[in-house]
């Protein structure tokens, strides 16, 4: 069965390229786009099972519009084709729910073989970029759960919670943050109510336990 794919990029002759080189591989493509919400308004027409997509596009730009397909049709698979092989892009690009990334440089053959594969729902990626974003998972994977119980300090708070657990004076604390001697007791008081504390003590060894003496 021929795979349904609709092509979004911005630039007509590498649009049409790409489009061509689908079709002669007998692959339907069943819409193209040139910006963001032409491809949204398009894709719930169409309902494509691979979209590939360029991130650099007129608003909203690829991850924006990888996020909302995906909300859209979570059986979707979205493809990143891009001239920018930057981290911060590809790890938007993947947690946004794109099933692969490929680079501009990539091959016709690649390209291809990449669209086959997505559609099967492999994950693919441009050589070297693999290796990044499984680091990546496999760190955030490690980093401890927060305890949905746990109170939500502010970032003020914990600015002067650290400040506690090293061992500096309400002063110390006040000279630093450039704020009143008052303004930090009251923000200590606020900490331990929230924290369910009593003194000083408590926070400092609290806050030693989650390494925030370290930061």
């Amino acid at each position: 069965m021929s795979i349904r794919v609709m092509v979004v990029d911005d630039h007509p002759m590498w649009r049409d390229a790409v489009e061509r080189d689908l079709a002669d591989a007998g692959l339907d493509v069943v819409g193209v786009a040139a910006d963001g919400r032409q491809a949204l308004a398009r894709f719930a027409a169409v309902r494509p099972e691979v979209v590939l997509l360029d991130l650099q596009i007129p608003e909203p730009d690829g991850v924006a519009v990888t996020a909302a397909m995906v909300e859209q049709d979570p059986e979707v698979r979205v493809l990143i084709l891009s001239a920018s092989g930057e981290q911060a892009d590809v790890l938007a690009a993947v947690k946004a729910g794109a099933t692969g990334y490929l680079v501009k440089s990539a091959s016709r053959e690649e390209l291809l073989a990449a669209v086959r594969r997505v559609a099967d729902g492999d994950p693919v990626f441009t050589p070297g970029l693999a290796g990044l974003v499984l680091g990546e998972f496999q760190r955030i994977s490690e980093a401890p759960e927060p305890d949905p119980l746990e109170p939500r300090l502010t970032d003020r708070e914990t600015e002067v919670l650290k400040l506690v657990a090293k061992g500096m004076s309400y002063r110390q604390i006040a000279e630093r943050l450039v704020l009143s001697h008052r303004t930090v007791q009251n923000h200590v008081q606020n900490i331990l109510g929230k924290l369910q504390m009593h003194n000083r003590v408590e926070l400092t060894r609290y806050a030693i336990e989650r390494g925030l003496d370290e930061e």
